[in-house]
């Protein structure tokens, strides 16, 4: 296949993955402005080069005009959760998209290949609109926690280096990597409510101390610099305690203060 048609394959490919990464991305900011835990830490996309598909080809003898429907990894997403819990979330999350339909899951993390790779890959078709119309494409989707992301990238590293034959004292120690990595993700599992709960305080006390800086910066316009003042030094007292109920406390009581001096206004 010449380079130019290459790309003119390729390139519907590229449009799915763009796509793909604003509507994950969006999915983050969808989360983050409604003070919520996201599930998705990091997003990542990627087209497969044309040297990785020859090889892959090759390797599984599959004929070039048979590329599209038997090669369903040429576009690939890959989404990093900090915990076990999240990568199935996630999961849950994309089966309910109607852009999104869902053609294969395979679970990994459930049952890992012999290696010890673990991941959960879902195959979806995606459809993108060119000059030619509509084009459905499949994407390979995989979901890991940041220790199987980082064992597969260093799997994937030595497959390349011996082309997909690792000896076997490499594939041992390979293995047993996986295993801590197992054990670690489990160990966060075991302690994932104490940080959610200290992540949400965080999330909950940013929010309160930004809606108390727009309160105070209005009274700026009710009250004199001198009271106003008196007020946001109130507030740093406050807010150095690290106190979350506290912190509350004083947002209610400056909403009333606030609104009092917002009715006088009106008289």
């Amino acid at each position: 296949m010449e380079i130019q048609l290459w790309r003119e394959v390729l390139e519907p490919y590229a449009l799915a993955v763009d796509e793909l990464m604003v509507k994950f991305q969006h999915i983050q900011e969808q989360y983050k402005k409604i003070s919520e835990y996201c599930p998705i830490e990091l997003v990542e996309g990627r087209v497969k080069s044309i040297a990785s598909i020859m090889e892959k080809s090759l390797r599984k003898h599959i004929a070039l005009d048979q590329l599209e429907e038997q090669m369903r990894d040429i576009a690939g997403m890959r989404l990093i959760c900090q915990f076990v819990e999240d990568c199935y979330q996630v999961r849950d999350l994309i089966k309910k998209r109607t852009d999104m339909v869902v053609i294969n899951e395979e679970d990994y993390i459930a049952e890992p290949k012999q290696s010890g790779y673990r991941s959960l890959h879902m195959t979806i078709l995606y459809t993108v609109q060119t000059l030619q119309g509509p084009k459905a494409i499949y994407v390979e989707i995989q979901i890991r926690t940041m220790g199987m992301d980082c064992w597969s990238t260093i799997e994937h590293s030595l497959q390349y280096k011996y082309r997909y034959h690792i000896p076997n004292d490499m594939s041992e120690r390979l293995q047993e990597i996986a295993k801590g990595m197992l054990q670690n993700d489990r160990e966060l599992s075991e302690v994932r409510d104490d940080i959610m709960l200290a992540r949400n305080e965080k999330m909950e006390m940013e929010r309160i101390v930004v809606d108390i800086l727009n309160t105070i910066q209005n009274l700026y316009r009710m009250v004199s610099r001198r009271e106003a003042g008196r007020i946001q030094e109130e507030f740093h007292r406050i807010y150095r305690e690290e106190n979350l109920e506290k912190l509350k406390r004083f947002a209610t009581e400056l909403d009333i203060i606030a609104e009092g001096y917002r009715a006088q206004s009106l008289k």
